[in-house]
């Protein structure tokens, strides 16, 4: 008996010592279920406002449920101008995709243009067909690149419907590789 009298209270020090915390079945760890914003693959996706060339505010939070992929380009630069025609046919291909469990495909163009006239110019020379253009007509100092921490363009990032990054720095057939991770079935 006298043992006992000594173990129980040297079990719970013990207990106590090494951070013993009691769970139960409705305990949940909430940061291992809402990811931690950021721009890194696995993080929420930081939010994205700026104007199109016309105006309209357009955030990038309006397209949650989709697949999007956000394409940093300009019209200055060349590699993008020449990736350009690939964001094309990915985004003709993947709009008559269904989606296991997103809506659909969007393409979320921010520009680090100055100027209007020459972006406008651009999206209309090389077919860029979606509604969602944006810039703040920064050039290198747009607040949409340095909060991605764009340093090179083109410089894309791939959003899941629940607006968490799954890829980034995608071109060419890796782009579609990563997108056909998501495809149901085509139209």
């Amino acid at each position: 008996m006298m043992k006992l009298k000594w173990i129980i209270p040297a079990a719970i020090i013990c207990l106590a010592a090494f951070g013993f915390t009691l769970q139960t079945e409705d305990t949940v760890n909430i940061e291992a279920v809402t990811p931690k914003v950021g721009t890194n693959i696995g993080d929420l996706a930081p939010e994205i406002s700026m104007t199109s060339p016309d105006g309209k505010t357009y955030k990038l939070s309006d397209l949650k449920g989709q697949i999007v992929l956000i394409d940093f380009w300009a019209s200055w630069c060349g590699p993008c101008r020449r990736e350009n025609p690939n964001v094309v046919r990915a985004y003709e291909k993947y709009q008559k995709a269904k989606f296991k469990d997103a809506k659909g495909f969007e393409v979320f163009s921010v520009s680090l243009d100055k100027t209007n006239d020459r972006w406008v110019a651009a999206i209309a020379q090389d077919g860029l067909a979606w509604d969602y253009h944006v810039s703040d007509l920064k050039g290198w100092q747009n607040e949409a690149a340095g909060t991605y921490g764009v340093s090179s363009i083109p410089m894309s990032f791939l959003v899941d419907q629940d607006g968490v990054i799954v890829a980034k720095g995608l071109r060419g057939m890796a782009l579609d590789q990563e997108i056909d991770k998501h495809v149901k079935s085509f139209k």
